[in-house]
């Protein structure tokens, strides 16, 4: 057995690693109107820079899984290690193609890092008084971290460059892999059997890709046109497909029965439109503010706080718009 202090340590190496992926989440905003002059996107092609991470959402099942028949650390480490190399490979992009498929990996890795990360977690803490303060502390990183990256992304795009915002993540990924070498236990493997649900991961993945590039397009191609309407009906069929998938395999990525308990289909509606209403805010905020009133990264930073603010607590007397 782990001794109290290694668990807390491991705790820590746990939430770094979450941190950063966390980060990747909200830090690449500020940076997008950096992203597109340097390489040239358009309006509706920058929109893949952040909609490439979806592969983090399709494959997150698929992580856990894998961490359950060849060992949690291993694919906790493994995951880190394609987070960071993607991250590098993001930074050092010169070209729009390049730049997405490397946040598509970051995606990747990120889901198999942060699955087995929270089993590694409970696996570490067996006390009911422990694993609750453990989980509460992973939580408020989790949580956090979104913040954290657009005040770092404004920071370091301000500062110095789009580049660094990638480039950061290089030495923490490093650090964050040999310190779980030492300090996370190995753990062992799930009984059961050691069949994957590929299949399931990758139609779900691909159902949500098309998805996406349906909505990113539709404003050009037009909304009842029939490439529109073709990428949607693609995506339903897809998803379709995986539906019956996990009915039929013997190992599916998650027992469908599972959702049709109405607390936890209520969890997953409420938890989908705060996504989508958070990241789209996200998105349009940080173009508008530098594309339109054509602040900089740091004011664009400053004033998404404000913002936030007034809108909690409504605006103080003499209350002004961002300054440049």
């Amino acid at each position: 057995m782990t001794d109290r202090r290694t668990r807390w340590l491991a705790l820590y190496v746990l939430c770094l690693g979450t941190l950063m992926i966390v980060l990747d989440t909200s830090i690449v905003n500020v940076a997008l109107p950096s992203i597109r002059a340097s390489l040239g996107f358009s309006e509706a092609s920058l929109s893949w820079v952040v909609d490439a991470y979806l592969t983090f959402g399709g494959f997150l099942l698929l992580g856990g899984r894998l961490g359950d028949l060849y060992g949690q650390r291993r694919l906790f480490i493994a995951g880190i290690a394609l987070f960071t190399l993607a991250s590098l490979g993001c930074s050092l992009s010169t070209t729009q193609e390049t730049l997405i498929g490397a946040r598509a990996i970051q995606g990747l890795g990120g889901a198999i890092a942060s699955a087995v990360g929270l089993s590694l977690v409970v696996t570490l803490f067996r006390e009911p008084a422990e694993r609750a303060k453990a989980m509460g502390i992973a939580g408020f990183v989790a949580s956090g971290g979104g913040a954290i990256g657009v005040l770092l992304g404004g920071v370091l795009t301000g500062l110095l460059d789009w580049h660094w915002i990638f480039l950061v993540n290089v030495p923490i990924g490093v650090l964050v892999c040999a310190l779980a070498l030492r300090l996370v236990p190995a753990g062992g493997r799930v009984a059961g059997s050691g069949r994957l649900d590929v299949a399931g991961a990758a139609t779900v993945t691909a159902a949500l890709v098309l998805a996406v590039y349906a909505i990113v397009t539709g404003d050009a191609a037009g909304w009842t046109s029939a490439a529109t309407l073709g990428l949607l009906g693609g995506a339903v069929a897809l998803l379709a497909v995986f539906v019956w998938l996990e009915n039929h395999v013997r190992a599916p990525l998650i027992p469908l029965g599972f959702l049709r308990r109405r607390d936890v289909a209520t969890a997953n509606v409420i938890g989908m439109l705060w996504a989508a209403a958070m990241f789209a805010w996200f998105f349009i905020t940080a173009l508008y503010l530098q594309l339109v009133l054509g602040y900089g990264p740091l004011a664009t930073r400053r004033s998404r706080r404000r913002a936030a603010r007034i809108a909690r607590a409504g605006p103080r007397p003499g209350d002004r718009g961002p300054v440049h």
